[in-house]
C-alpha cells in the first residue's frame, strides 16, 4: 500500500498546466485585449491579401505566390494558438495533454521553419529576376521550382520531427507546470526530470541548419543582387523596390527574434509576465505586419486592393436611393 504513492511520484505526468501571466492575477484578463486586436487584423489583412492574389490573375506569378503562401502562414498562427491564449487568461483553461502539447510544439515550430525558408525562396526569386532575367520563367518553372523547394520542406519536417519525438521521450515526473501560453520546446523540456542534453544540441542544430542556413543564404543572395544592380544599369526599377520589400519583412522579423531572445538573457531586469509577452508577440506581430507591408509597398497589390474597396461604395450608394 506505500508504494501507490511512491509510484505516482516518479511516473511522468500526461498532462500539463499553463502558468503565464498568473503573477497578473485579477489583471490577467487584461491581456485578452493585445492578444484579440492582434488575431483581428492578422485574419482580416492576410486574408484581404490572400483573396486578392487568388482573385486575380495578373497576380498569378511566383513573387506573388509566394508572399500568398507567407500570408497563409502569417495567419495560422494566431488563428489556432490565440483562441487557446484567450480561453487561457479570460477563463483559466490552462490544461492540455502532452500528446496535445507535442502537437502544439510540432505546428509552432515548424510554421517558424517554414516562415524562414519563405523569405529565402523570395530572395532566390528576386536573385533570378534581376540577374537571370531572360531566364526568369524558366528558372522559376514549376518543375525546377520544385527542386528548391521539396529540399528545404522535407529538411524543416524532419528537424523538426526529431525536435518533437526527443522531447515526448522525456519524463516528467516532478513538475507539470509550463511557465508559458504555449508549448515552446524549451519551456516544455526543462519540466524533465531526466538529462536533456540531447534535446538542447538537437534543438540548438536545429537553429543553425534551418533558421542560419536560410538567413545566410538569404544574405548572399541579395549581396549578389546589389552588386549585380551596381554593375548594370539595365536593372527592373520594379524589382529592385520588391527586393527591398522583403529585406523590410526581414530586418522586421529578425528584430523581433532578437528582441525576444535578449528578454531571456536579462531575466533580473523583466518581470516574468513581461518576458513571456515578449515571447508570445514575437511569434504574432509579424503576422500583422507583414500583409500591410506587402499591401503598401508592392504596387499591383495595393492598386488591386483599393479598387476592390472602391468598388463597394457604388454599390452602397445604389442601395440607398
Amino acid at each position: 500500500m506505500r508504494m501507490e504513492p511512491l509510484t505516482e511520484n516518479i511516473s511522468s505526468h500526461k498532462y500539463f498546466i499553463f502558468s503565464g501571466f498568473s503573477e497578473l492575477g485579477t489583471l490577467k484578463s487584461f491581456v485578452s485585449i493585445p492578444f484579440l486586436i492582434l488575431l483581428i487584423v492578422s485574419v482580416f489583412a492576410n486574408s484581404l491579401l490572400i483573396y486578392v492574389i487568388i482573385s486575380q490573375r495578373s497576380l498569378h506569378s511566383p513573387m506573388y505566390i509566394l508572399i500568398a503562401c507567407m500570408a497563409f502562414f502569417d495567419v495560422s498562427l494566431p488563428l489556432l494558438l490565440i483562441p487557446n491564449l484567450l480561453l487561457n487568461v479570460l477563463f483559466d483553461l490552462t490544461k492540455i495533454s502532452l500528446s496535445g502539447c507535442l502537437a502544439q510544439m510540432f505546428f509552432v515550430h515548424f510554421v517558424g521553419t517554414c516562415q524562414s525558408t519563405l523569405l529565402f525562396w523570395m530572395a532566390l526569386d528576386r536573385y533570378f529576376a534581376i540577374c537571370t532575367p531572360l531566364y526568369y520563367h524558366v528558372q522559376l518553372s514549376l518543375p525546377r521550382f520544385l527542386k528548391f523547394v521539396i529540399p528545404l520542406l522535407i529538411r524543416n519536417i524532419i528537424m523538426i520531427m526529431v525536435v518533437v519525438v526527443l522531447a515526448g521521450k522525456l519524463s516528467y515526473c516532478f513538475n507539470n507546470v509550463i511557465n508559458h501560453c504555449i508549448c515552446e520546446h524549451m519551456a516544455l523540456v526543462e519540466l524533465a526530470c531526466g538529462s536533456t542534453t540531447i534535446n538542447s544540441l538537437v534543438g540548438l542544430l536545429t537553429v543553425f541548419l534551418v533558421t542560419v542556413y536560410d538567413f545566410l543564404c538569404i544574405t548572399t543572395s541579395y549581396i549578389i543582387i546589389f552588386v549585380s544592380v551596381l554593375h548594370s544599369r539595365t536593372t527592373s526599377a520594379k524589382a529592385l523596390h520588391t527586393c527591398i520589400t522583403h529585406i523590410i519583412v526581414l530586418v522586421i522579423s529578425l528584430t523581433l527574434v532578437l528582441t525576444a531572445f535578449l528578454s531571456y538573457r536579462i531575466r533580473n531586469s523583466l518581470p516574468a509576465s513581461g518576458r513571456l509577452f515578449v515571447s508570445i508577440m514575437y511569434l504574432f506581430l509579424p503576422s500583422c505586419f507583414n500583409p500591410i507591408i506587402y499591401g503598401i509597398r508592392t504596387t499591383e497589390i495595393r492598386q488591386h486592393i483599393l479598387s476592390m474597396l472602391l468598388s463597394c461604395f457604388p454599390k452602397e450608394q445604389n442601395r440607398i436611393e
